[in-house]
């Protein structure tokens, strides 16, 4: 798997404002919508998406930066509550433990001989039963479901049936991104743990990126020229847009706390952006048609050019 830092282009040292400008940027030039005919471009802009979505949590990236690909695992990493940690001993550096080796008489590793180390020699195993008494358990599997952007914006529930032969209704929050992952604890004598992977299905409207989302909204020519009020659909609703005067095609606008709900924080939303298409009229009546002859012929055309 890349590594989330190369994807997005940035130093491991970077600020959150470096990676949210890196994401913004790669989430333009990639999306699936500028690159039509590229059948690579939506699994790089998933991959974008995914890395974006632990480098900016913290907590995430804490524990991607410790342990790589398997942070979601950081569980099964950490010290257990019932046995004392050893894992100091247990680096390239000075031997940390007490008597003439605390002293720094010489320099230790240790490793199972072939490059590995002991937590890989453990895994290999499959599985240990360290001082705590507990063994190490295997990872989680994953188990798909698709949802709507409306369930993903408000949350929503799915009745899955796991692998192990249970039936379970699990709660998927709203914010969830496609890509993201439920936690589903074990609760039977097996000890299962799995992974609800979450793909939210492509809408007919709306392109998501974070908690914000993009529309198109039409436009009569006469409201673009001459301003007016268009209702632009939101996932909830609708809400009303006021056009300036000469709006330009293309013109896009923001409509703040419009877009999707913020996972963890579902009372907070994103924006939602609306490019304008002004729609041109066809089927002119006559009266109409010498509206437009006489705007030509008027000596000047609309943007107070010259007619060439």
């Amino acid at each position: 798997m890349a590594d989330y830092y190369d994807i997005l282009g940035v130093p491991r040292t970077a600020d959150e404002k470096a990676i949210r400008q890196a994401y913004r940027r790669l989430a333009r030039q990639h999306h699936p919508d500028v690159n039509p005919g590229d059948d690579g471009a939506a699994e790089r802009f998933k991959s974008i998406n995914a890395a974006y979505e632990v480098l900016s949590d913290a907590d995430k990236r804490a524990k991607y930066d410790r342990y790589g690909d398997r942070w979601e695992h950081a569980d099964q990493f950490e010290p257990r509550g019932g046995g004392p940690d050893f894992s100091r001993f247990f680096h390239s550096g000075d031997f940390s433990g007490g008597g003439d080796a605390g002293r720094g008489r010489g320099r230790f590793t240790f490793t199972t001989g072939n490059g590995g180390s002991l937590g890989d020699f453990l895994g290999n195993l499959g599985g240990f039963a360290g001082f705590g008494g507990e063994p190490t358990r295997p990872a989680p599997a994953d188990v798909s479901v698709d949802i709507t952007l409306e369930e993903a914006d408000r949350g929503t529930t799915r009745l899955v049936n796991l692998p192990d032969g249970r039936r379970l209704e699990v709660t998927i929050p709203a914010g969830i991104a496609d890509g993201g992952r439920v936690h589903i604890a074990a609760g039977n004598s097996s000890g299962s743990e799995f992974n609800l992977l979450v793909s939210i299905l492509r809408h007919d409207r709306f392109e998501r990126q974070g908690a914000d989302l993009y529309t198109t909204v039409d436009v009569p020519l006469a409201d673009a020229m001459l301003g007016g009020a268009v209702h632009v659909p939101t996932l909830r609703s609708r809400v009303e847009l006021t056009l300036p005067p000469e709006t330009q095609n293309g013109r896009r606008f923001r409509l703040a706390g419009q877009g999707l709900s913020k996972l963890r924080s579902p009372e907070r939303r994103g924006n939602l952006f609306a490019t304008v298409n002004v729609v041109l009229p066809t089927g002119l009546t006559d009266a109409q048609r010498a509206l437009f002859e006489q705007l030509r012929s008027a000596g000047t055309q609309p943007g107070g050019k010259e007619p060439e």
